[in-house]
């Protein structure tokens, strides 16, 4: 893994889930990470139950927009999430790769956001803990 980790977050649209882990993951890390997100068949805009959960938690994601996958993107990852949506996503040997089973916000009002959203930083605050941990030594 590089110096600084890198992450990737895709999901189908990048409207919702991946915009949502992108801006939590930078926010959480504070410039100790570099974050991209993607999208197989990115959207026109995003989601804007979306826009709503992310800035009740002081979190302006208004100017963002869906950006389509490429390779350079999974190439520079060092690690490539794929929001539960199926993704067929470039393989490259040393990349890695998880994939979170989350609700798809699309479609969906901001009650119905705000728990995929807990959840998403749930899971981005325990990977930022695993990326920024100190390596062990081996014996």
């Amino acid at each position: 893994m590089s110096e600084t980790p890198e992450v990737l977050f895709v999901c189908v649209h990048n409207a919702g889930r991946s915009q949502m882990a992108a801006a939590l993951l930078d926010h959480h890390g504070a410039g100790r990470v570099v974050v991209r997100s993607a999208g197989s068949q990115p959207a026109d805009q995003l989601n804007p139950a979306v826009v709503e959960a992310m800035a009740e938690l002081g979190l302006d994601i208004s100017k963002e927009f869906p950006k389509p996958l490429t390779e350079d993107a999974v190439k520079a990852s060092d690690v490539v999430i794929t929001m539960g949506c199926g993704d067929e996503c470039p393989y490259f040997p040393g990349k890695r790769y998880l994939d979170w089973k989350l609700e798809d916000p699309a479609g969906q009002g901001i009650d119905a956001v705000r728990p995929i959203r807990d959840e998403i930083d749930t899971r981005v605050q325990a990977l930022l803990a695993e990326l920024l941990a100190p390596a062990q030594p081996t014996a």
